[in-house]
């Protein structure tokens, strides 16, 4: 049976800090920003909690016609604004998203979370990113549903949530890839040996 990957893509410190970017991402130099517009071209699927959504909305589709946003930019944010982007939330009421393409999903438990990535994983299409927010990652981390990890570690130590902060069993992954950038971060690129 056809399986698409679910994908953690994201930055983080050297410690695995994922929460509040702005308090230790330093830059993104432009090779890194091409290489992670190349990388999004593989996904056609996005998965969000209710605070990144939040921020992406405000930016991301103004900036695809904003005449002062760099060809990337531009590219970038056609993807963001093209795909499929599911908004995970705990609260009992369904709201309509202002995002093109933007639908809630209401999960009450581990069972619901697993059955519903399950079936996005069996649906035919590109690979499923995962964006976070921190609770979201930390917990499909947790149920061991991401396939494949994309880090791109700043070269920092912060103080902050961590993507492994929930395991609770070892997790053995096989490396991919690695490759420097011009700003001193590092890409790392796992597939995860459980991976369904």
């Amino acid at each position: 049976m056809y399986m698409r990957k679910l994908v953690l893509q994201m930055m983080t410190t050297l410690n695995g800090r994922l929460d509040d970017p702005d308090a230790w991402v330093s830059g993104i130099s432009s090779d890194l920003y091409t290489e992670i517009d190349r990388v999004y071209a593989s996904f056609d699927t996005l998965l969000v909690g209710n605070a990144t959504y939040k921020e992406m909305v405000a930016y991301w589709p103004g900036a695809q016609t904003d005449p002062a946003s760099s060809a990337t930019t531009r590219s970038m944010a056609h993807k963001m604004n093209t795909y499929k982007k599911f908004v995970f939330s705990r609260e009992d009421k369904e709201k309509t998203l202002e995002w093109n393409n933007a639908q809630q999903v209401i999960v009450s438990g581990d069972a619901m979370m697993i059955a519903v990535i399950n079936k996005l994983k069996r649906q035919s299409g590109g690979d499923i990113h995962l964006a976070g927010g921190a609770r979201l990652a930390q917990s499909i981390i947790r149920l061991d549903l991401v396939d494949e990890y994309h880090f791109f570690v700043y070269p920092v130590v912060s103080e902050g949530a961590a993507w492994f902060d929930h395991i609770d069993i070892q997790r053995d992954l096989d490396l991919l890839s690695a490759t420097a950038y011009d700003n001193g971060v590092v890409g790392l690129t796992y597939r995860s040996k459980s991976s369904r």
